[in-house]
């Protein structure tokens, strides 16, 4: 699939989500949109993946670090075809599979169950040791946000990768610059991530996370070390009041705010 068409599937997936967020009246919109592009260039691309079959041994891997946006995950597994996509009217509702945080459990397609940040990371690392252990040829992806680089566990993992030498590894760094309550460069400031990344040995490209044809390209790529992609995004990105607002952590548009954002992202599907 061709960058325009997963451009457009992307918009789509923006779209469902904003809408799915608003209904439920709770969710993390903002950081879901910085990551939609990237869970599309996977989905719809680079992973090898069987919806009808979803445990299938031979499955490339994605492990969501930051699960807090798991609705973005939820309405692209649907899109994907792992679940219905009516389905996703039912997220944060009683009784619903689709929790505020993936569970491996319950849905189909969801590798790991994520929330408390700094754990994905390690649970992919032991993923991609395993299929070189196993001798299995599948390769394991996972996103982390960039405050949730601040956790002392990822750069275990981190240094563990190299050691391995793990090049079936691919980290996302979802870059879009904030965290909860504040902009990263207000907190513990991880970046610059590249030169701290190389230092223990992994090959590092940073690409602008909201350009298609970069992020297939970067997610393609494949190497003789562990391989991470420092992911430039916007938060909120496709919707005008929300991009680049810390605020927009967690927040629910008001009517009017809906209104504006169905309007945006409809005017380019």
């Amino acid at each position: 699939m061709q960058s325009q068409e997963l451009e457009r599937i992307a918009r789509q997936i923006r779209l469902r989500d904003v809408q799915a967020v608003f209904e439920a009246g709770a969710g993390h919109v903002g950081g879901e949109m910085s990551a939609i592009d990237i869970m599309t260039a996977l989905y719809f691309r680079v992973l090898r993946i069987w919806p009808d079959d979803p445990k299938n041994p031979a499955r490339d891997r994605f492990v969501l670090s930051k699960g807090h946006t798991a609705c973005a995950l939820y309405v692209t597994l649907a899109k994907r075809g792992f679940i219905p996509e009516e389905e996703i009217s039912t997220f944060l509702q009683p009784n619903s599979r689709l929790n505020g945080h993936p569970n491996c459990n319950k849905v189909p397609g969801v590798e790991t169950n994520t929330g408390p940040l700094g754990h994905g990371l390690p649970v992919a690392v032991g993923m991609a040791k395993a299929a070189k252990l196993s001798g299995a040829d599948y390769h394991t992806y996972v996103m982390t946000g960039d405050g949730e680089m601040q956790e002392g566990s990822n750069w275990e993992a981190i240094m563990s990768a190299a050691q391995f030498d793990l090049n079936n590894l691919t980290l996302i760094v979802d870059h879009n610059r904030f965290q909860q309550g504040a902009a990263l460069s207000e907190t513990n400031d991880v970046a610059p991530l590249r030169p701290k990344l190389e230092a223990f040995g992994w090959e590092v490209s940073e690409i602008n996370g909201n350009a298609m044809a970069e992020v297939v390209s970067a997610l393609e790529h494949r190497g003789n070390r562990p391989h991470c992609i420092v992911a430039h995004t916007n938060k909120g990105h496709g919707i005008s009041f929300m991009q680049d607002r810390v605020d927009w952590h967690h927040k629910v548009p008001s009517r009017e705010q809906y209104e504006i954002a169905v309007k945006e992202l409809s005017e380019t599907l």
